[in-house]
């Protein structure tokens, strides 16, 4: 009897355990379905709308502010997280520590500087508020490396000239932000930031020099890594997130914000992982990545945005895409034009497709917004339209890139033919009049 009575208590524990998950799970599943829909509906749509964008949509959609399928308890804020590590490891790994020593990043910085600068301006002018001014000026002058990288390959763009132009400004377009974030957002002096920045330097440096010291120090190491790679063990991917864990971690504890953690993990492991496995990890890496941790960022990215404050603020959050497109796309395409930047880009459909990738922007925002809301600088409401507005530069702007691409290339495509069937002609009256 008492035997029965203490396994009955012990079930309904168990019980009671498992349930505290269930809202998690049930979320979890509902995004998971958005994740799988959004790429099915993009092939629908011949990939005009990026399944980036489509996957906000849908975590809307499923969010508590219409079907209110899916919430982001501490479960799925975990996870959401872990996407955005995710999704900026990635981008640091695309990134070429050589490129960010030319003359085009040098350019690239001064142009976010004269971005930053008159954004924050024009902002005080506008809020006569300093703190309102610094969050507006940061938020609208960020680009969302992480979130465009995708994109460029589905356009087949990483390598091209408007690639690498795309990958330094995205680069200067996220660390930028996120060090003025920093220095200008924090709770701590602006010289305790440096210094905590300074330290974080130092760590990062330190993680970065740790597998080859262990590997010098220990011989063995190496073979047991490489010998474990390709198995159940996953050796080296394991590693990986290890240095991602460690360096988010850091940030976190440091009171920075995570983003550039990851950043640094990506860029770290560029330098480290030697270039003739560069190809393999990055598929392997896309595989974990993609598959879940990076659709789930966008979609419960997508679920905090409130439907109703779009639905009573239409054209303010429209206007918030046109005011990107101008104090960040703009000043991008201007000197692209009007100096020699170093792309060696060409035409003026390269420059606006570099231009519109540079406005795109969302995580960075969205980071912005939490510190403002949390810090009390700004409510609930211009966060949802600032996050909405961020989210429609995804799904705007490199679709209109696209477009101009599309278009370009159907005319050169239509002047070779014409040229074509122009030859043909000649050469069949050459042929005629020879025949005469």
């Amino acid at each position: 009897m008492i035997f029965s009575a203490l396994s009955a208590a012990n079930t309904v524990v168990l019980a009671s355990g498992e349930a505290d998950y269930t809202p998690s799970l049930v979320s979890f599943a509902w995004i998971m379905a958005a994740a799988l829909l959004a790429p099915l509906v993009s092939y629908m749509l011949k990939n005009k709308m990026p399944a980036v964008a489509l996957l906000i949509i849908f975590g809307m959609i499923i969010g508590p502010s219409m079907l209110d399928l899916a919430h982001e308890d501490p479960g799925i804020g975990m996870l959401k997280e872990l996407g955005v590590g995710a999704l900026f490891l990635l981008a640091g790994f695309e990134i070429d520590l050589a490129t960010l020593k030319s003359k085009q990043a040098a350019t690239g910085f001064s142009t976010w500087l004269i971005c930053m600068v008159s954004c924050l301006v024009g902002a005080y002018f506008l809020l006569n508020d300093i703190p309102g001014a610094i969050v507006m000026a940061i938020a609208l002058t960020s680009t969302a490396l992480g979130t465009i990288t995708p994109m460029l390959k589905q356009d087949k763009l990483i390598g091209t000239k408007v690639g690498d132009s795309v990958m330094i400004h995205g680069a200067i377009g996220e660390v930028a932000p996120i060090t003025a974030m920093a220095l200008l957002l924090g709770t701590r002096s602006t010289l305790g930031t440096m210094l905590i920045l300074l330290a974080f330097i130092v760590i990062a440096v330190g993680v970065a020099v740790m597998p080859r010291a262990l590997i010098v120090a220990v011989p063995w190491l190496k073979t047991a890594f490489l010998s474990g790679a390709g198995s159940t063990n996953q050796t080296i991917l394991r590693l990986i997130i290890l240095i991602l864990a460690i360096l988010m971690a850091v940030t976190s504890v440091f009171e920075l914000d995570i983003v550039l953690g990851a950043f640094a993990a990506g860029i770290i492991l560029n330098r480290i992982i030697p270039d003739e496995f560069h190809k393999g990890l990055e598929n392997r890496l896309d595989v974990v990545c993609y598959s879940m941790l990076i659709p789930v960022f966008f979609v419960v990215s997508g679920m905090s945005i409130d439907w109703q404050v779009i639905v009573n603020n239409p054209f303010k959050v429209l206007g918030i895409p046109a005011l990107i497109l101008v104090t960040r796309g703009l000043p991008v395409f201007l000197r692209e034009n009007i100096h020699h930047t170093g792309s060696d880009i060409e035409t003026t459909r390269e420059r606006l497709q570099v231009a519109l990738y540079a406005a795109t922007g969302l995580p960075i925002i969205v980071a912005v917004m939490t510190i403002a809301v949390g810090s009390g600088i700004v409510d609930e409401e211009t966060s949802s339209i600032f996050v909405a507005g961020g989210a429609l530069t995804v799904a705007i702007f490199p679709l209109l890139s696209s477009l101009v691409k599309g278009k370009e290339e159907n005319a050169q495509s239509k002047a070779k033919a014409a040229e074509s069937k122009q030859e043909g002609r000649e050469g069949a009256e050459q042929k005629g009049a020879e025949k005469k």
